[in-house]
């Protein structure tokens, strides 16, 4: 067994796309419309093309909102992504504009750091220290 696909919930996907594609640095995978506006989009990070993919979810169901929201309000990440250097990841997004609600942070054998991802949702980026 493994992950093939991870979701994240977001507000606008075509704004999701271009934040994650654009900014973070994944590439997009599959885009084929379902229904009248969404789309089942998702993305891969250029270092695994085959690897495990990130949907970019419409957040429509109220229960979504809520669960997402909840988290955000507590300061609590959705999802977690490894980088080489989370310092230097972190001074490349902010160059980006990116906002931190998370500056490096040493915790035991990792540092981490969190982000807005622009899309309703905290994203931590972590690195073994």
């Amino acid at each position: 067994m493994k992950i093939h696909m991870t979701s994240v919930f977001v507000d606008d996907q075509a704004a999701a796309l271009r934040f994650y594609t654009e900014i973070l640095g994944f590439v997009k995978k599959h885009d084929v419309p379902v229904g009248e506006a969404d789309r089942w989009l998702t993305v891969v990070s250029p270092e695994e093309p085959g690897g495990t993919e990130l949907l970019l979810e419409p957040v429509g169901h109220p229960a979504a909102r809520t669960y997402r929201d909840a988290l955000v309000a507590d300061g609590i990440p959705l999802a977690q992504f490894a980088v080489g250097d989370v310092k230097a990841e972190y001074e490349r997004l902010r160059g980006h504009g990116v906002r931190f609600t998370q500056e490096p942070l040493e915790m035991g054998p990792v540092i981490t750091a969190v982000f807005d991802d622009t899309c309703g949702n905290l994203i931590q980026i972590a690195t073994e220290a």
